[in-house]
């Protein structure tokens, strides 16, 4: 089961890329953010033809997510934290069946997480993310009671190591997405039981997935690693694989994310 997570950066100006995209790799599951639409205006009909089904969380001009299945529709579906009040559309979980198996032991739940960016160190936006993060830390532990198949994937906007960025002395402790709090907010995530798929596969630095769209960031690989794809220690030795694919941030007018998968060997 490949899954992967991909901030389109607007899913109006996206769309043909997501479905070449959507073609080309042949992802089984795919959580979104930012697709920056209303929920009427989701394009649903044209992702069926490719066999995905649907479920989504949007807003008109910002934030919003979904989440793609492919050939079964997503059930159970929660959109936004919950106990948590929170005008943006920023998080949508849902169950996924595996290789479209109907028992629901090989269901797969996915919490999809478009995270608070932050804007600065010390500002009101960055203390909402830190708020928001721990309003998901309490979801999440109670996902996992109720979902050991789970899988956690978005847009985090936190780089989790040094590895995880291109200039170590820029990206700080003092850093908005470095900085110790976010940092130690993400930790505290992943010491419920989950686990970064692809640190699981691959330990070198210098892998990304946003670059900046001025400077020539992308052709000089001065990125971030900032979409992650989270598995609970149940799926830990079903990671077959797991990567970034930077074509479609190779493409005329592209989103400055690309996406992020992990590929599950599970029945």
């Amino acid at each position: 089961m490949k899954i992967a997570t991909w901030n389109v950066n607007s899913l109006n100006a996206r769309l043909p890329h997501l479905l070449q995209w959507l073609r080309e790799f042949t992802p089984d599951v795919v959580g979104l953010q930012e697709t920056k639409l209303e929920d009427h205006r989701f394009p649903d009909d044209a992702l069926a033809e490719l066999g995905y089904r649907s479920v989504f969380h949007g807003q008109k001009t910002y934030n919003g997510v979904a989440i793609l299945a492919r050939g079964q529709a997503p059930v159970d579906t929660q959109a936004g934290i919950p106990g948590f009040e929170d005008p943006q559309a920023r998080a949508i979980a849902a169950t996924v069946g595996a290789s479209g198996s109907p028992d629901p032991e090989q269901a797969i739940r996915i919490v999809n997480l478009y995270v608070v960016n932050g804007q600065d160190v010390g500002t009101d936006k960055y203390d909402y993310k830190l708020r928001w993060l721990d309003a998901v830390h309490g979801w999440l532990a109670d996902e996992l009671q109720r979902h050991p198949r789970l899988v956690v994937l978005g847009d985090f906007n936190i780089a989790p190591d040094d590895r995880d960025v291109h200039d170590p002395a820029t990206w700080n402790d003092d850093h908005i997405l470095t900085s110790t709090a976010e940092r130690a907010a993400l930790k505290r995530l992943l010491a419920l039981g989950l686990h970064d798929a692809f640190r699981l596969r691959v330990d070198a630095a210098e892998h990304y997935s946003w670059w900046d769209y001025r400077q020539a960031a992308f052709r000089r690989n001065l990125g971030l690693r900032i979409d992650l794809t989270l598995v609970s220690t149940v799926l830990k030795d079903a990671v077959r694989d797991a990567g970034i694919d930077k074509t479609p941030r190779t493409r005329e007018r592209p989103s400055d994310h690309t996406p992020a998968w992990v590929d599950l060997a599970i029945a």
